[in-house]
């Protein structure tokens, strides 16, 4: 939901304007009203917001516009943006770029999974931000590749997920290397397991802005459970959610189910990418890229992604497989209605998950009434919505047994045409005689070196 007021009635300076404009950014949310007006002159905020509720951009404006007139120095960067998650830290690069370019800012993401070397010559050629998770930035810290000695301005995100992937004590570690006179922000759901301890040290005079309140469910989202008879049921429904026309992410518990998945539909037509702990960086980014390009409809993910994706128009998100706790659920499912678009919310449950799923909808704050469906059902047909045409699945594992295949065939002409012996060859190849074969070489290879013994052979 955005508001009359624009950028500018909030003091934020023409060229960052324009590069909003640029894309298209022209009114605040909330939570860009309520603290650009104390970012922009310096003062330390306690952000809480819901997901999706425009929090990125709300501390990237201030973070550029008041490093604009800094020096910048190999590997001491004035501006320092701490972050969760790789997809995280990717994204809030995304957003701050064209700012900082507007400005004659340099921004660098650091974090781990990849090899460190492009990321230490970015911070030698000198830039002004980087945008970091905590255990890559640490070691480089250690390596004295990077020195924090001269940040000015730094910005935690997603404090309480911090908090719950074990972050907060390398988090106090990097707050505790910034000069103590430099601005904060710190943007949080929750304050959760030990998020307010932090504030409490590293925030000074703070002014706390809330928007929506902690954890609560957003307005544009309308949820809905259905309940089906059997895991059958349940995967014809799934795949029947996945054929709509617009982008929807599924949430499954395990890695080896989100690759399975994703594979099944895109093996039946509907375009998919998986989005799991197992991915190398450079597969991550290149299944996000084809989810947010449209190259891909369907992202299937497990928990990792429930904060690290934030791709607007995903009009559905599917819970697979319930979380096992309310925060997980109201996480993942701020990955649809986003920046003011609405989008729906389902999840899928078996006769054996009624029970808890009734009770971690009640601590969600979600009311809605389960109903009994199958995949032809018409709440589900209302949801679906128009179905995509099949597009057919890209030649991803074919190359391996094409390119084996002529090789044996080209053995067997070659073969044929030479005329004599490797048909015999090929009949006294029976499983049987093979087998006898190759258990007999370790054998022979004994007599070998028992052999050689006498002759004083060392081996």
């Amino acid at each position: 939901m955005t508001t009359d007021k624009t950028f500018a009635d909030l003091g934020v300076q023409r060229a960052i304007v324009s590069a909003l404009a640029k894309r298209g950014i022209e009114h605040p949310f909330p939570i860009q009203v309520e603290t650009l007006p104390d970012t922009l002159t310096g003062k330390d905020v306690l952000g809480r917001g819901k997901t999706g509720s425009g929090k990125t951009l709300a501390f990237s404006i201030p973070l550029v516009s008041r490093l604009s007139d800094g020096n910048r120095r190999p590997s001491r960067p004035s501006g320092l943006v701490l972050a969760p998650t790789r997809e995280l830290a990717s994204q809030i690069t995304a957003t701050l770029e064209p700012l900082a370019a507007a400005c004659g800012l340099r921004v660098t993401t650091i974090f781990g999974g990849v090899s460190q070397s492009r990321q230490v010559s970015a911070l030698k050629s000198g830039v002004d931000i980087v945008v970091a998770c905590p255990g890559r930035l640490e070691d480089l810290m250690k390596q004295r590749l990077i020195t924090l000695e001269a940040v000015e301005i730094t910005v935690i995100d997603e404090a309480d997920h911090m908090a719950d992937l074990g972050f907060l004590p390398g988090v106090t570690r990097i707050l505790a290397a910034t000069p103590n006179g430099g601005q904060r922000m710190l943007f949080s759901a929750t304050l959760d397991n030990g998020v307010d301890k932090l504030v409490k040290r590293f925030l000074r005079d703070e002014v706390s802005h809330s928007v929506d309140g902690a954890d609560s469910p957003v307005a544009e989202m309308t949820h809905h459970v259905f309940h089906v008879a059997n895991a059958e049921a349940k995967k014809e429904l799934v795949h029947h959610l996945a054929s709509g026309t617009g982008r929807r992410i599924l949430f499954m518990r395990t890695k080896h189910q989100a690759r399975k998945l994703a594979r099944q539909l895109t093996e039946s037509g509907v375009p998919s990418v998986d989005l799991h702990g197992n991915l190398s960086q450079p597969a991550r980014e290149r299944n996000l890229a084809m989810f947010a390009s449209g190259g891909a409809r369907v992202l299937v993910a497990t928990d990792i992604a429930a904060r690290g994706v934030h791709v607007d128009e995903v009009e559905l998100v599917v819970h697979i497989d319930p979380p096992a706790e309310h925060k997980s659920y109201l996480h993942r499912s701020g990955r649809t209605a986003r920046a003011g678009s609405a989008g729906d919310v389902v999840t899928v449950v078996l006769p054996e998950q009624r029970h808890d799923t009734q009770a971690l909808m009640r601590k969600a704050g979600i009311k809605v009434a389960p109903q009994q469906v199958t995949a032809t059902s018409e709440a589900v047909q209302a949801l679906v919505g128009e179905v995509a045409p099949y597009q057919a699945p890209a030649p991803a594992e074919s190359p391996s047994r094409p390119q084996q295949q002529p090789r044996r065939h080209a053995g067997g002409q070659q073969r044929r045409r030479s005329g004599g012996r490797p048909p015999k060859k090929a009949n006294a190849a029976a499983p049987e005689p093979s087998i006898t074969h190759r258990s007999a070489t370790p054998t022979r290879r004994l007599d070998r070196r028992r052999s050689n013994r006498p002759q004083g052979s060392a081996r």
